[in-house]
């Protein structure tokens, strides 16, 4: 209600980030944001106010006896507060400050306030992960958090993908892992011993851990589609780099192969580096000087260096012969670890790397069996100080083949019925590729753990809020 009643007078607010921008001097403007700091001399009282639309905060003056300076005593670090004043050239660092006019406290916080000092650890952060948000830090994760998403749509819809909200419920499981969450109205306990078909859906059904079998059939009749969306493991994984709810970004082009697959996968990620190093500058400079002084280097080296391409057994190859001494030895047929694709960014390479063609033995039962018929059309994006970021592949779209895979993994053959139809009705080659947003945030912004660019993370044990 008081967003209308400021509006009603006459006045609409102006965010930060756009005062600080500004050209020239105004002589009436209003901003209502949160108190970060306040000094106060007998005339006068300093003020830093930042609204989050920006790391900066604007700095305040407000002389003794102006309407509204009587409150100034409540006005302590993290109260809301709706100022009036005139935008004039600033006398210390800032190139403006606001004169007030007019103050108005719209909501005390006491000295109980969890962020009244600075350098918490990012362990306590997590505990409030419901004001953290507030901090210079985390403000300028999520800001670039959402920029990215913005980018993300921007890059497919320019390029005539369309967006498929695919489901959050399934009854597939897109890895053939069996790491995923069930969905259920049955009551609590061993939901495996009761009548499945007395459950909502009928059968069993679970949180998805991807949209691309979904996003498949879709391309099969858009030609290039993308899903945007939240994904569930139930891994009990308590690592950096994995939480059980992420968002995937998951591209699927019909007449498309292995090579039109990486070569989609190059353009992605040089976008929407490109787009953070030009469009967010002040996120990306706050980042690289508190968070990792890398940071820039890294990004600007990524946006303009070719990716290398390199076949899974030339990896293997270049990491036996390195001479260097992994925590998991290195034998053809491993899945690479994240040591390996490390070292063949930041060490052999110096460059992100494609790699491509791995052992059937280690991949899902969906990627294209290669001639040799021991390996399958995989790729990975190996990127520096993150390793892998993107996963994909050419899809096999062979139905014999299809099938017998199925079943050498044991899934039920007839629960992928409808997915096997697609190479039944019209089958044609087809490619995609899998990006987890946050992991992407993770390398974008230089934040090294996951539950950091994840609004309310959860991952075992840890479900609040």
């Amino acid at each position: 209600m008081s967003e209308c009643r400021y509006y009603t007078q006459g006045m609409k607010r102006v965010l930060i980030k756009h005062l600080l921008k500004s050209e020239s001097e105004i002589s009436e403007v209003l901003i209502q944001g949160w108190v970060r700091t306040r000094r106060d001399n007998k005339a006068f009282s300093f003020l830093e106010i930042n609204d989050g639309s920006t790391v900066s905060s604007l700095q305040v003056v407000a002389d003794a006896g102006i309407p509204g300076y009587e409150r100034i005593g409540e006005m302590s670090t993290g109260a809301a507060v709706s100022i009036k004043g005139a935008l004039v050239t600033g006398q210390g660092r800032q190139k403006w400050e606001l004169r007030a006019t007019e103050l108005e406290l719209v909501g005390s916080a006491p000295e109980s306030y969890p962020l009244q000092k600075k350098g918490h650890s990012p362990e306590f952060l997590r505990s409030i992960a419901h004001l953290r948000p507030r901090t210079n830090l985390y403000g300028a994760v999520f800001r670039m958090r959402s920029r990215l998403a913005a980018s993300i749509h921007r890059f497919f819809q320019e390029r005539d993908f369309a967006w498929v909200s695919t489901p959050i419920i399934t009854a597939s499981d897109c890895e053939g892992a069996g790491e995923m969450f069930r969905v259920t109205t049955l009551e609590v306990g061993d939901t495996a011993s009761k009548d499945e078909t007395k459950d909502f859906f009928g059968k069993a059904a679970y949180l998805t851990v991807s949209g691309q079998l979904e996003g498949e059939a879709f391309a099969c009749a858009l030609s290039n589609i993308y899903t945007f969306g939240p994904t569930f493991r139930a891994e009990n994984s308590n690592t950096t780099r994995h939480a059980a709810e992420f968002w995937m970004v998951e591209p699927e082009m019909a007449f498309c192969d292995l090579q039109g697959d990486m070569e989609m996968a190059e353009a992605f990620i040089r976008f929407l580096v490109a787009d953070a190093l030009e469009n967010s500058p002040e996120e990306v400079e706050f980042l690289n000087k508190f968070v990792d002084k890398g940071l820039v280097q890294r990004l600007e080296h990524v946006r303009d260096t070719p990716f290398v391409r390199c076949s899974y057994t030339e990896a293997v190859e270049i990491l036996q012969q390195s001479g260097k001494k992994f925590d998991y030895p290195v034998t053809w047929g491993i899945n690479l670890q994240s040591e390996h694709e490390r070292y063949l960014t930041e060490e052999h390479f110096k460059s992100p790397v494609i790699v491509y063609n791995y052992p059937k033995e280690i991949k899902p039962f969906y990627m294209r069996l290669n001639d040799d018929g021991k390996t399958v059309t995989a790729m990975d994006v190996l990127v520096p100080g993150i390793g892998e970021i993107i996963g994909g592949s050419q899809r096999e779209e062979r139905m014999d083949i299809l099938v017998d895979n199925i079943r050498k993994a044991g899934m039920n053959e007839e629960a992928y019925a409808w997915y096997t139809d697609l190479r039944r009705y019209g089958s044609v080659p087809h490619a995609g590729f899998g990006a987890g947003f946050e992991r992407l945030l993770m390398f974008i912004t230089g934040v090294s753990n996951i539950r950091d660019v994840l609004p309310f993370a959860r991952t075992p044990k840890n479900c609040e809020f």
